[in-house]
Parts: C-alpha cells; structure tokens; sequence
C-alpha cells in the first residue's frame, strides 16, 4: 500500500478553471496563498505566463518563449490569502475566454540560503517538496557554482529559466544524465551538455551549474530562477515509461489518482503535453496544452489518457504520449493518494 504525509494535496497543489470578464481586482479562489502560478487562455493562441512569488507577482516569463522576464501591472497583480488577484490585462481579457491556471504552494516569504557558494534567495516547502530558487549567476572566480534549493532532500526535477536574457529554459529530470536536459520551450529531444549542471548530481543542499547561459551567464549578478521538486509519496511522482502504441496502453503507476500530468518524449522530437482532472474531469481524458507552444486547448483521441486511482494509463496510439517503443518522462501531482495516511483508499474516477 502507498501511504502519504499528505492526505488533502489540494493544500499544496491545484488547478482553477475561469471564464474572463475583464473586472479589475478580481479574486481567483485556489483554495490557499500561491507561491507560483502558471496561467493559461484555453481558447487563444497566447503565452504561457507563470508568475512567482520570489521575483514578485507581476513578473512574468513565459514557457514557450525565450524571451527575458517581463512586468504586467495590470494582469496577475498580487498573491493573497486565498488566491491571486487578477487586473483587467492577461489572464482576465478577451472576456469569455475560458482560462486555466495551475498553482503551488512553496514556502511563502523567501530566505537567504547560504549552503552553496552563491547566496540563493529560497521560498521552500519541504512537506510538499518544492522550492523556487532565484540567484545571481557568476562566471567569477570560476564558471562551477553551487547553489542552495532549501528542500532539506536530493530534487528530482529542476527548471531554469535566465530571466534577463534570451534563453532557452532548461530542464532536469532525476531518469536524465546530468551531462542531459530538455528545453522546456522546444520539442527537442535529449541534448547533450556537460556544461549547464557541470555533469553533476544535485545533493540533497544544493545543485551544481557550470558555464552555460541558461544556468550561469557570463554577465555577473544575472539573475536566474530554478524551480525545484522533490518527490514526495502519495503526493508527486517524477518518472519515466516506455510506450506500446497500442490503445491498451502502458500503465504508469504513481501510487495516487493524478490531478495534474506533464509528459515529454525523450527518445525523439514531439511536444510537451499537459493534462488536468479540471479541465477534463471524466476518462478519457484528452484536453491537451502544450508547454512549448501558443496554441489553444486541443482534444483528440490520439492524445487520450486515463487518470485512475493509482496512476494513469495510456489510451492513445500516438507518439504524443504512447509510441511504440518511444521513451517518456513525466512529473505527476496528485487529487488523492490511492492510500491515504490513516489507510482510506482513493476511488477511481
């Protein structure tokens, strides 16, 4: 039985679907204060924005771009106790347009970090197993670095993104090399760099960067946010699978009934893809966003999957998600554990 520290994952985890009606001030209920949110116009080909507490709630960067960080003053204006407030700008234009939103809980009012050899300013939350790290690079005396996440463990996954230069994001994953990454951006499949981690594993104080743009840019005090997960039983599972291109698809076992899933091939080229339990509450499920892309929400069968009480299965024959012999990564979040603390199983949906 998978048992669990965190019986309601909602706490730390949720996603909140809204209509836009373009009024100012408007409070969008999450169920507690976000730490990073990640918006979406479901019906529009425009930006990803995801917004943080660490670099302050009108900054944005977008998934799909390369571009530096950005202000909106009028779009996501600050975070609150239940939520976050939006303005009439992005993310509450274009009234009637459906949009999503995907929100962490990390550790609040950030830290000074001083476990690597570059100060990190740090919100973590070692209960939930996130943290969001923002530092400034540096190339002086030396292009190997080390720098404190806060998460108290070894993370998983770690996704850099430069914020004052064009740059590709970065991604990490614990099934990559270290001398490996994704581009969050892109639909690149693996691509060999020694320099970007410095062909080292993260411990459980720090990661490790070396002489790349993405991680450490040549310009002194650049600064560069990370966001850091550690997988935590019954709440999050970061893995990787192998397809069977067959609508009996391969099962990933996740030990919780998924609210969230990102999935990428590695093996070759395809997009990232992004499924939720609110956007699509019922199996099959096959309402698809994309990461690395503009467009608006896609349904498909050849994009469909299952989400059931103990992980979530293939139901498509395509290479978004199931090629025959194509391997995938993948980070999940949970809506329940299959078996809670006190030993209640969850129900499939």
């Amino acid at each position: 039985m998978a048992y669990t520290t965190i019986d309601k994952p909602t706490d730390y985890f949720n996603t909140v679907t809204y209509v836009a009606n373009q009024t100012d001030d408007r409070q969008i209920t999450v169920g507690f204060q976000p730490d990073w949110t990640w918006l979406k116009d479901r019906d529009q080909a425009v930006n990803h924005d995801l917004y943080d507490s660490v670099r302050g709630a009108t900054k944005y960067i977008s998934s799909n771009k390369t571009n530096a960080e950005g202000t909106q003053t009028d779009g996501l204006k600050s975070f609150n106790s239940t939520g976050f407030t939006l303005g009439t700008g992005w993310g509450n234009q274009s009234t009637g347009d459906d949009y999503v939103s995907w929100n962490w809980l990390a550790g609040g009012s950030a830290s000074s970090n001083t476990d690597g050899s570059i100060t990190s300013t740090v919100s973590a939350n070692t209960t939930s197993g996130f943290s969001i790290v923002k530092y400034g690079s540096t190339r002086t005396p030396s292009a190997v670095q080390t720098v404190g996440h806060g998460l108290g463990v070894t993370p998983d996954v770690l996704i850099f993104k430069n914020l004052n230069e064009t740059q590709n994001w970065l991604v990490w994953h614990k099934d990559i090399a270290t001398n490996k990454h994704l581009n969050l951006n892109t639909t690149s499949a693996l691509l060999t760099d020694a320099g970007s981690l410095n062909n080292t594993a993260p411990t459980s104080s720090v990661f490790t960067i070396g002489a790349d743009g993405r991680t450490n840019s040549t310009t002194e005090d650049n600064p560069i946010v990370c966001y850091a997960f550690a997988e935590k039983k019954g709440y999050s599972k970061f893995g990787s699978y192998t397809g069977n291109g067959n609508a009996d698809g391969t099962f990933i076992y996740t030990g919780f009934k998924p609210a969230f899933v990102i999935i990428k091939r590695t093996s070759s080229t395809q997009n990232w893809g992004m499924y939720d339990n609110k956007r699509e509450p019922f199996n099959t499920n096959d309402a698809l966003l994309f990461p690395n892309l503009n467009n608006a929400e896609t349904s498909s069968v050849n994009y469909a999957l299952d989400f059931v009480s103990n992980g979530f299965k293939q139901r498509a024959t395509g290479n978004q998600s199931n090629g025959s012999g194509e391997t995938y990564i993948y980070m999940a979040f949970s809506e329940n554990p299959f078996v809670t603390s006190s030993g209640v199983p969850a129900c499939a949906k």
